[in-house]
């Protein structure tokens, strides 16, 4: 019995973290509606100079964005980027990382 309900307790933390990533996935898709215009729904552009955001890490991501805040990050379209992060709170960027790092072609709905 004890085994039971400690395998049931397993299982709904899981499906719990599940729905809980789901969520942030969603809320990520909203917010990245801005970036969608040059780095491409899934995060794959079809424009050369934008880089492709999909399966990036996502703390590599978050950073990325903070260093855009803070000017530390230059090229050519850093100006735009510059933009783009300053209206960004710390959970927008965690939520925008979170959808890029995990999109796939397949998975997004907005194509």
């Amino acid at each position: 019995m004890t085994k039971l309900i400690i395998g049931l307790v397993v299982g709904c933390l899981s499906f719990t973290s599940y729905a809980q990533d789901d969520e942030q996935f969603n809320v990520g898709q909203k917010k990245a509606a801005v970036c969608m215009t040059c780095h491409g729904s899934d995060g794959i552009s079809n424009i050369d100079i934008y880089p492709n955001l999909q399966g990036q890490k996502m703390e590599y991501l978050v950073t990325t964005l903070k260093a855009y805040q803070r000017r530390q990050r230059s090229g050519g379209l850093a100006l735009v980027m510059y933009e783009q992060a300053d209206s960004l709170t710390e959970q927008d960027m965690q939520d925008i990382s979170y959808f890029f790092s995990k999109v796939t072609s397949s998975s997004n709905t907005n194509e």
